[in-house]
């Protein structure tokens, strides 16, 4: 399988690039996992609505623009759908079961997605009702598919 992660924002903080290591280190063998930056628009504090979209606009062109067609895309947005680990392993699995080898996860900068991209993704998933860095999200999102594919092979670290 190919996994994707498309986030908008530069990853600053040490601990966290180590975490993320680790699991892309530890996924080798289950997935090729790439993990594309794109910088985020720069904007001031207070934004008005019409400036957050167009914000939002901006960043999502350059998230549509790294996708590929026959990527089935997973937007991580605070109103996606909620799923435990168990499930989302079972939609991996059912995913690479049926040829869709090219999954692409989106994570949004600190405005979210713009339309366009959650139009363009074929399924949403929210860790939680709670706003969490995006950075941070990159570390939980790389833990949870470590965790099912090693839940889809029956291995020991899910608890």
């Amino acid at each position: 399988m190919n996994i994707t992660i498309c986030t908008i924002g530069k990853l600053k903080e040490k601990y966290l690039k180590q975490g993320i290591d680790e699991f892309l280190k530890r996924l080798t063998p289950y997935a090729k996992v790439e993990i594309i930056e794109l910088p985020d628009e720069k904007a001031p504090e207070n934004l008005s609505e019409s400036e957050m979209e167009m914000v939002k606009q901006k960043e999502g062109e350059r998230i549509l623009s790294k996708i590929s067609d026959d990527s089935h895309v997973i937007a991580l947005a605070i109103e996606g759908k909620m799923k435990s680990s168990e499930q989302l392993a079972s939609d991996l699995d059912r995913l690479a079961t049926y040829g869709k080898s090219k999954v692409a996860f989106v994570i949004g900068g600190s405005l979210g997605l713009s339309s366009e991209v959650m139009k363009r993704a074929n399924d949403t998933l929210s860790f939680s009702k709670m706003t969490f860095p995006h950075q941070l999200m990159r570390l939980i999102l790389v833990e949870q598919v470590y965790r099912a594919f090693r839940i889809n092979r029956g291995e020991p670290y899910h608890k």
